[in-house]
């Protein structure tokens, strides 16, 4: 047996709709139709799909508790979104996994990868990579 790839990630939400218009703003994901009759059960997933359609995050509705480890979610786009991503950080007004707003300072660069690593307003953690490395290195000077 070998696994194809990781299907979707379940993440606990205070709101699924909140968290759902949340998503779509910050990261472009939005609920996959699809699977839409699973939602319909209060304690079932709003599924949200990638642009490509494929799931990538279950929003159950739960009580939500601080993360007791680290349980971060990391998701990959190419350079030129991640710079547009950069661009855009003063309009989004994501919280750091600090507890401040996420700016440029909070660049991390990995040397084969650049990151930013923020909070979902129930606490989740989230990291945005790139793997184009050389391409925004240059682009932000570094």
């Amino acid at each position: 047996m070998a696994v194809e790839c990781i299907d979707h990630v379940h993440i606990e939400v205070a709101d699924r709709a909140a968290a759902a218009a949340w998503y779509a703003r910050v990261l472009g994901l939005a609920p996959d139709p699809s699977l839409a009759v699973w939602a319909e059960h209060p304690m079932g997933p709003l599924v949200l799909a990638a642009a490509d359609g494929r799931p990538a995050l279950s929003l159950f509705k739960r009580d939500c508790r601080p993360a007791s480890r680290d349980s971060t979610i990391a998701f990959r786009i190419a350079g030129a979104a991640f710079l547009g991503f950069l661009d855009a950080l003063d309009d989004l007004q994501l919280q750091s996994v600090q507890g401040r707003v996420l700016t440029r300072s909070d660049l991390v660069d990995h040397q084969v990868s650049w990151s930013l690593y923020f909070l979902d307003p129930d606490g989740n953690r989230l990291e945005l990579t790139s793997y184009d490395h050389g391409d925004i290195a240059q682009a932000i000077g570094a």
